[in-house]
């Protein structure tokens, strides 16, 4: 039976070399440390609320909020160096190794320190991360980024529970999930914090994106760590092909391709979703 937790209850708050970052713990165990995605309002809370209960059975479960999100410091955009920032985190908390789990933006984060340091990751799984990988389902010909993240980028333009009621449809395959709790829980931290969104849009307006490094493909090839990749057959924020030319890359990875499903395989497929961690991390 699935741990009862709240936010506030496993909220905790850790002083880096560079940042004061806020983050959600609860149980024991191996280190497992979730990565959320980008997008306004994005948390470690709204990103992994069905999972950091059940993950808690069997870890130590740690979900961030990035620098330049939820509740920890700003962050103009050329220094969203997330992956130093997850080393950092890991060094105060005294974590040698863990497990890196990363949706979307947090997916690209994962694939940078799993390269880079491989020392201290155990396990890298991924939900529907941004690739280097040339398609017009992300950034392309045409009118321009897909439409997930043209609704992603309205909501730091204007972050309003309408608006991010149009985000969380689009995040997910079926209506079911996207609800007016998440959505008004997505506005709420947006609003909370407008440096966090002015920075965002200062990045946009440069070119940069919510990773100023993330992995290149050489690095990518160098990954040594069992690798899980899951993706949403019907993600329309980053189409699955990302992360088939990413399981080709990665010499230990598998990939499990969810249909029905969107962006938010944790969210709209929580159950299996957390079993499929849970085994992978416990037996790879």
């Amino acid at each position: 039976m699935s741990v009862e937790l709240t936010e506030e209850g496993t909220s905790r708050y850790v002083q880096t070399k560079s940042w004061k970052l806020h983050y959600n713990e609860a149980g024991e165990g191996h280190p497992v440390i979730l990565l959320h995605g980008s997008g306004a309002g994005a948390t470690g809370w709204s990103n992994f609320r069905p999972n950091i209960g059940p993950l808690s059975e069997h870890f130590r479960v740690i979900a961030w909020d990035a620098p330049g999100w939820g509740r920890s410091d700003s962050a103009p955009s050329d220094r969203y160096d997330h992956p130093d920032a997850v080393i950092e985190m890991m060094d105060e908390l005294g974590i040698e190794k863990a497990a890196l789990v990363g949706n979307s933006m947090g997916g690209m984060i994962s694939l940078a320190v799993a390269a880079r340091y491989p020392d201290r990751v155990s396990h890298l799984i991924t939900m529907g991360p941004g690739s280097f990988l040339e398609l017009p389902t992300m950034f392309g010909p045409g009118d321009g980024p897909s439409e997930g993240l043209k609704i992603l980028f309205e909501g730091y333009r204007n972050p309003t529970p309408e608006t991010m009621k149009k985000l969380v449809d689009i995040m997910t395959f079926s209506a079911e999930f996207a609800t007016d709790e998440l959505s008004q829980l997505r506005s709420d931290s947006a609003l909370s914090r407008p440096d966090h969104l002015e920075n965002f849009l200062k990045g946009m307006a440069a070119g940069r994106g919510p990773v100023s490094s993330p992995a290149t493909p050489a690095e990518v090839c160098g990954i040594t760590a069992p690798s899980l990749l899951i993706h949403g057959r019907d993600d329309r924020v980053v189409h699955f092909e990302h992360s088939m030319r990413l399981v080709s890359m990665i010499a230990d990875s598998r990939l499990v391709l969810l249909n029905r499903c969107g962006h938010w395989a944790q969210i709209e497929h929580a159950a299996e979703f957390n079993r499929l961690v849970a085994d992978f991390v416990q037996n790879n």
